[in-house]
């Protein structure tokens, strides 16, 4: 294989060549009409000779090109796809022909010209004028070669783009999902909201956070973990119905599913409850995936998912029962602790026996909830911002939405009762004061928001990246996050 320094040596070579032939290597504006798509959409069925009284601009970066004599063929690639341009030096001149013979594969170009198809039946643009747009100076990566290793693909991108459509597939539909999602609560009255990233008391999930400090203020702030406690302020405030786009930020560890910096959507709607969120979450996804992919099946790493309504629903305590075979009222807590450990996890004795049975949970059951499924009412212990069940004070007014085997959204009846809110935000700061780095912190500004009074509200998150993941049928969160967070270079 050639050395990448010597094929940029030769660029080089071919750039100076261009500049000393007056050629703009870098010129400021194209104007194309047409892309690639657009054309073999609209010249499906046309003949074998260019029409010269229809022309069509178009713009791309050359991918194939092969020469013969006093013409060649050539591949450009756009957003939207590739066009085969035919290139002959008697249409656009000796000048611009032996411009054409110095370009590289990589260069964008721009081409006036005329469609016809090939006697293979390939439609191509015939050119009458080719404009360069943009030297490239480094070689793009071997198709099969140089861009199949996993780590240099999140890390250049950009390269990972060029060279794989199907990447570029993944990172529309994301984009479509996104926006589908947002049509979907707009038309339902929902307002969409900003809150801050920057805050100088973390809340809304048990995790630990990034902190920075601010010269001016000099204090310390930490990048938000999640929005929750902010859009439920605007609750109180009277906006009844609220959502954000939010990129979060938890100073935790790296797998398949989780990425330091991750997306998700919060929303928030008062009067409502989490059987209301349950319904919510349901009908947006498979109105997403309908519209977004036009099926309610989707492949996911060999496994067919279905998101036609109705989704499966039932308790936390009823899954242990019927999945793993454990009977919660029979065995006590040492006997959860002994499961846990024969299962590999590291526990100790004297965990809360809530904390053990969502252990128990997460370890013998989420892997198995393949299709989508709604775990509801958790153990108090692990939800300290949702409302007691109504009657099972033990348990809370939660559920999560597990499809494939992975969590992906979360939500509450949210509690609105400041003193029974005060109350746990102390149990919480006495686990920090043990040890237990990712407990709430007291946030008096928040309870001071709930003893003006906040409605009854359900309130609902889902992780983006992680819904991609599954709708793209993507094995690691890297796979769906443009630039995902990676060691350094040596």
């Amino acid at each position: 294989m050639e050395d990448i320094s010597d094929v940029m040596r030769q660029r080089q070579a071919k750039t100076d060549e261009l500049s000393q032939l007056g050629v703009e290597l870098y010129p400021h504006k194209y104007s194309p009409d047409h892309t690639s798509a657009g054309i073999l959409e609209k010249f499906s069925d046309v003949g074998n000779e260019p029409d010269e009284t229809q022309s069509v601009v178009i713009s791309g970066r050359i991918m194939t090109r092969r020469d013969h004599g006093n013409s060649g063929f050539a591949h450009l690639q756009d957003s939207r796809g590739q066009i085969q341009i035919y290139v002959r030096k008697n249409n656009v001149g000796t000048d611009t022909y032996e411009i054409y013979k110095k370009l590289d594969i990589g260069d964008f170009i721009g081409v006036c010209g005329s469609v016809f198809q090939t006697r293979t039946g390939e439609i191509t643009v015939s050119a009458r004028d080719v404009v360069l747009l943009s030297k490239s100076c480094r070689p793009l990566p071997e198709k099969f070669h140089g861009l199949q290793d996993k780590e240099t693909r999140y890390r250049q991108r950009y390269a990972d783009l060029i060279m794989n459509q199907e990447v570029k597939e993944v990172f529309i539909n994301r984009s479509r999902i996104i926006q589908t999602m947002r049509d979907f609560l707009n038309n339902l009255d929902y307002l969409e909201v900003e809150t801050p990233i920057l805050q100088p008391i973390y809340g809304g999930a048990n995790a630990r956070p990034f902190i920075t400090h601010h010269n001016v203020l000099d204090i310390p702030l930490f990048l938000r973990i999640a929005n929750e406690l902010y859009l439920k302020r605007l609750i109180v405030g009277g906006l009844d119905r609220v959502y954000e786009f939010a990129k979060d930020f938890r100073n935790e560890g790296m797998d398949r599913d989780h990425n330091p910096e991750f997306t998700m959507i919060e929303l928030y709607q008062a009067y409502a409850d989490y059987r209301d969120m349950m319904n919510l979450t349901e009908n947006m996804i498979s109105h997403t995936v309908k519209t977004v992919f036009d099926k309610v099946e989707i492949g996911c790493q060999g496994t067919l998912i279905s998101y036609a309504p109705p989704w499966k629903r039932m308790t936390m305590i009823d899954s242990l029962n019927e999945i793993a075979g454990i009977d919660i009222e029979e065995k006590s807590d040492l006997e959860f602790v002994n499961i846990l450990k024969e299962s590999g996890e590291d526990v100790e004795e004297n965990t809360p026996r809530g904390n053990l049975i969502a252990d128990l949970f997460e370890t013998l059951v989420e892997p198995k909830l393949i299709q989508p499924t709604f775990i509801v009412d958790y153990p108090i212990e692990v939800s300290p911002l949702a409302k007691k069940k109504r009657d099972n004070e033990q348990f809370v007014e939660r559920f999560e939405l597990f499809i494939n085997g992975m969590e992906v959204g979360n939500a509450f009846s949210e509690l609105n009762d400041p003193i029974d809110q005060r109350k746990r935000f102390i149990e919480q700061a006495n686990k920090r004061e043990l040890g237990d780095e990712e407990a709430f912190m007291m946030d008096e500004d928040y309870l001071r928001a709930l003893e003006y009074g906040m409605p009854p509200t359900g309130g609902l998150g889902i992780g983006i990246d992680r819904l991609t993941m599954l709708l793209t049928d993507q094995s690691s969160i890297r796979d769906v996050i443009l630039f995902p967070q990676m060691r350094p270079e040596r």
